[in-house]
């Protein structure tokens, strides 16, 4: 199979590149900066062993592959926030022998959150989910960095909305070959939720810096609580902390990476890219939403997703807010929000 990587960044590039070091057949897909630093000095990827260097063909859109092959995958590795373009690029491009992308080939969404693969599932008809467990960093053109080892990343993968087949075993195959354990599993949802819940503190990382201390972590904790009642709420099932422990297991330790200065997670790495936008939306947002439609109160998730997109949008350099003035905030978001469901309604 080839696979055309669509969003060559943390994510995508660090999947293209381990399959690339493999032998795999693989296209890069990216835009503006990093476009042309991959298209003129190839993809750097710097990992554990050093630093690799691949050169796969670099595209900005389907048109400059002309047909697609019918063993063609489609690796949906953009923000969600970028997903409804690439989707409405990708979905009528023909492939060789007849059909269309959205037709004939699989689409794996490799990211964040679980929207994307809401909005490819109107388009596409054979979508994957993948949780992704893969630390990586994409802050200068050209350039991503995964510190992972002995693996890279663990990649749970399934048909979405459920199930398993052929393809995803055949797709799982070819990443456990390029330094990825890749479990398919009927039930990715799962384990996308419990992701989801992690990384509900992206946005606070991005705008007030490491979770690392007692106050940080705190905050997260009460961010975190949120996002579980709001789940069950809803009756959404997810991966324990426990289960996922012993997937996981140390199978991917960080190690510094000679070069690379210690950064963030993907929300913190779009501020430090100036990119304009941010996920929060699919994140802390997805929080809010589940909690307006089943009636159970959000504000902290509210706020972080307002503060991240308003520092994407100002371009506001990650981890400027002081942690004190982001808990000061969310004490005063819960404290209007108590208030408020206190007063008598007014029907």
């Amino acid at each position: 199979m080839r696979y055309i990587i669509i969003g060559a960044g943390a994510i995508g590039g660090t999947v293209g590149g381990r399959l690339a070091q493999t032998g795999q057949e693989v296209v890069l897909v990216a835009r503006g900066a990093h476009r042309t630093a991959l298209r003129e000095g190839g993809l750097r990827l710097r990992v554990p062993e050093g630093e690799l260097r691949f050169r796969p063909p670099v595209v900005d859109g389907p048109d400059a592959l002309g047909a697609l092959r019918a063993d063609d995958v489609l690796v949906l590795a953009v923000k969600t926030q970028d997903s409804e373009a690439a989707l409405r690029a990708w979905a009528p491009a023909p492939v060789e022998g007849g059909g269309t992308a959205a037709e004939e080939l699989p689409l794996v969404c490799a990211q964040n959150g679980v929207e994307s693969q809401r909005l490819a599932l109107r388009r596409f008809r054979h979508v994957y989910g993948v949780c992704v467990w893969l630390p990586a960093t994409h802050v200068e053109p050209g350039v991503v960095s995964a510190a992972g080892t002995p693996l890279t990343g663990v990649l749970h993968l399934g048909r979405y909305p459920h199930g398993t087949d052929d393809t995803a075993r055949r797709i799982a195959a070819d990443l456990e070959k390029a330094h990825f354990e890749a479990p398919v599993v009927p039930d990715v949802t799962r384990w996308q939720y419990a992701k989801l819940l992690s990384n509900l503190g992206n946005a606070l990382e991005a705008v007030s810096g490491p979770v690392d201390s007692e106050e940080a972590v705190a905050l997260y904790r009460r961010v975190r609580a949120e996002g579980e009642a709001v789940l069950a709420a809803a009756g959404i099932a997810y991966v324990s902390a426990e289960e996922q422990a012993a997937a996981r297991g140390d199978k991917v330790t960080l190690v510094p990476l000679d070069g690379v200065p210690r950064g963030g997670g993907s929300s913190w790495q779009s501020l430090s890219r100036g990119a304009g936008s941010i996920e929060a939306d699919h994140l802390n947002g997805e929080i809010a939403l589940l909690g307006r439609l089943h009636g159970v109160p959000t504000p902290l998730n509210e706020l972080l997703q307002r503060l991240a997109n308003a520092f994407a949008t100002e371009r506001r350099a990650p981890g400027s807010l002081p942690l004190r003035e982001l808990t000061r905030l969310a004490d005063g978001a819960v404290a209007f929000v108590q208030e408020d469901r206190g007063r008598p309604s007014l029907a």
